[in-house]
């Protein structure tokens, strides 16, 4: 089985690239620095900011269905950031390079079927798994440690 990992889309974000401190406190966003190679991941382009980048630091509704499990978290996003990033088939350094991720398995009405936890090394045999069932309609991984969103996976 095939599956498609995803970022965010960038049109929700882009209106707030470039705005003021003032502008983007006003919607209860930070603009911060990375100050590091990893521990800044951009959620549209899958890949950690390098340090001098910009980011914006945002509570982004992730799971906007009509049930207990709707959920929203912080979530960084590159301000250089220009195209969704799509990943067929295989897992992208932003995920591979964390010790751990929590993957939640849900159905078209975005109900929680299943989850697992994997190192981030190893995820695809979990992917694999939790797509096998038929009623999975996709899987929203996250940071284990801190909770944060961190991508979409479908089938392709």
């Amino acid at each position: 089985m095939s599956y498609v990992i995803s970022g965010l889309p960038l049109d929700a974000f882009a209106p707030l690239f470039g705005l003021s401190e003032a502008d983007l406190a006003a919607r209860g966003v930070l603009r911060v620095t990375a100050d590091a190679p990893i521990g800044f991941p951009c959620r549209v382009q899958l890949e950690d900011a390098q340090p001098g980048e910009t980011l914006l630091l945002l509570n982004y509704e992730h799971l906007a269905v009509d049930t207990p499990y709707r959920s929203r978290h912080a979530i960084f996003v590159n301000e250089a950031a220009r195209s969704t990033r799509r990943f067929a088939g295989e897992i992208p350094p932003v995920l591979s390079a964390r010790p751990w991720i929590s993957l939640r398995a849900f159905d078209a009405a975005g109900m929680m079927l299943d989850a697992a936890i994997a190192p981030g090394a190893d995820l695809e045999p979990s992917i694999l798994k939790l797509l096998a069932r038929p009623d999975t309609a996709y899987l929203h991984a996250h940071n284990a440690g801190r909770g944060c969103y961190a991508a979409r996976i479908d089938r392709s």
